[in-house]
This record gives structure tokens, C-alpha cells and sequence, in this order.
């Protein structure tokens, strides 16, 4: 089972082969995901890259933060677990509502 890395500060002009390239350094490269802007489609300078292990994903942190690719230093760390939306996590801590008293006759 893989383990992805977060990859920030990448230079616009990166490229899918040049980021499997570099991370080999630290081990085997599975799949590699650019992210970009749903609206204009344009690269945001981050993305994601999976190693074979953490063993590797380590290694690729340890080595490559900190790296220079196309004179800029790119960071490289550990994925953090996702957050739930704003909306939801708001929701849950709201006490729930309160109940109507019974009428009496």
C-alpha cells in the first residue's frame, strides 16, 4: 500500500515526469497528481505523490524538503488526515434542538 506525500511550491512549468524523476531519489514513484484550478484548468504549484511505503514517503520528505527545482525550493511533507467541511464540523458541535413541552388539557 502506497503512501502519498504533499508537494507545495512547485514552479508552474513542472512536470509530471520531472517530479517522478526527482522523487526516485527516495524510492519507487506510484501515481503523481498536479493539482489544478477547476475553473481555469491552470497548475496551482502543488500536488501529491505517492510512494511504495512510509519507509519511502520518509525518505522522499527527509531528502527532497527543502530541494531547488527550477531555481525555487520546493517543500515536501506528510499528507494530513482531511477535515471535515466547515459547514459539518459546525454542525456537529451545535447542541441538538430542543423539544416542545407536551400541551396539558
Amino acid at each position: 500500500m502506497g503512501k502519498d506525500v504533499f508537494v507545495d511550491n512547485l514552479p508552474f512549468e513542472t512536470t509530471e515526469d520531472e517530479l517522478r524523476t526527482l522523487f526516485t531519489v527516495a524510492g519507487t514513484v506510484g501515481k503523481i497528481h498536479l493539482q489544478t484550478d477547476p475553473r481555469s484548468g491552470k497548475f496551482k504549484g502543488c500536488g501529491f505523490v505517492k510512494m511504495a511505503n512510509a519507509a519511502q514517503a520518509q525518505e522522499a520528505i527527509t531528502v527532497l524538503d527543502g530541494a531547488l527545482l527550477h531555481n525555487r525550493l520546493i517543500a515536501v511533507s506528510a499528507v494530513r488526515a482531511k477535515q471535515p467541511p466547515a459547514s459539518e464540523s459546525a454542525a456537529a458541535m451545535e447542541p441538538p434542538p430542543k423539544r416542545k413541552a407536551p400541551r396539558r388539557r
